[in-house]
């Protein structure tokens, strides 16, 4: 088996240690050596994992220290993708912070008068979609593959389609565990498709990536706990 699917299988069995063992942000999870014991894996495959679990944002490195809990998956998620597929899933948030905030740049340079149109009845069907009851990832894809084709260039919108399958996963996933919370969770996920569209709509490139960054922090965030 290959380091990568390794580090993935220990990706998800410290995630797994995490909610089986509930613990919360600011709990120290056993040492690297330690794990790797307990999985029957080296080192370096868990240090590996360790580095993908910090970049999503569930766990963090304290220098000499070890490495600590820092948010807690979202025991839901189970009910929209298997814990084995975590780590694939919320790997494209990597990607989409990239290819989505410069879609978002260049959809304001160059989005056409017909493009905006588009991505203004795309961001009234996402509003009419969150504040019912009804799904709404179907919605909140077709706005954000609006925005990708308002970039005029192909291999972005082949790039973003390729994506498809695991975006979708994560804005179901998202929306439904944000209306388990408080109403105003779906209201600050409204009010950030907003902003991303405003700014395209006046042409603030800088501005549209900004906010597209931030809208796929919180999205990322709002997956856990």
């Amino acid at each position: 088996m290959s380091e990568g699917r390794l580090a993935d299988r220990a990706y998800t069995a410290i995630a797994q240690l995490i909610n089986d063992d509930a613990l919360v942000s600011g709990d120290r999870l056993p040492s690297e050596a330690r794990l790797g014991e307990m999985f029957g894996m080296s080192r370096t495959i868990v240090r590996e994992a360790l580095v993908r679990l910090a970049a999503d944002g569930i766990t963090e490195a304290r220098r000499g220290a070890g490495s600590y809990v820092k948010r807690r998956p979202s025991e839901r998620l189970g009910s929209f993708m298997p814990m084995h597929a975590l780590s694939a899933t919320l790997g494209t948030y990597e990607v989409r912070f990239v290819l989505e905030a410069e879609a978002a740049r260049l959809a304001g340079q160059r989005r056409s008068a017909d493009q905006m149109d588009a991505i203004e009845e795309a961001l009234q069907a996402l509003r009419g979609a969150l504040l019912s009851n009804a799904p709404a990832h179907d919605e909140d894809w077709l706005l954000h593959r609006a925005i990708v084709e308002a970039t005029g260039n192909p291999a972005f919108i082949e790039s973003f389609d390729h994506l498809r399958d695991g975006v979708l996963r994560i804005l179901k996933a998202g929306v439904e565990i944000s209306r388990s919370r408080p109403p105003e969770v779906i209201g600050a996920m409204m009010e950030e498709h907003d902003a991303i569209v405003e700014a395209i709509r006046a042409h603030d490139a800088d501005g549209a990536a900004l906010a597209m960054r931030w809208h796929l922090s919180q999205g990322r965030k709002r997956l856990m706990p």
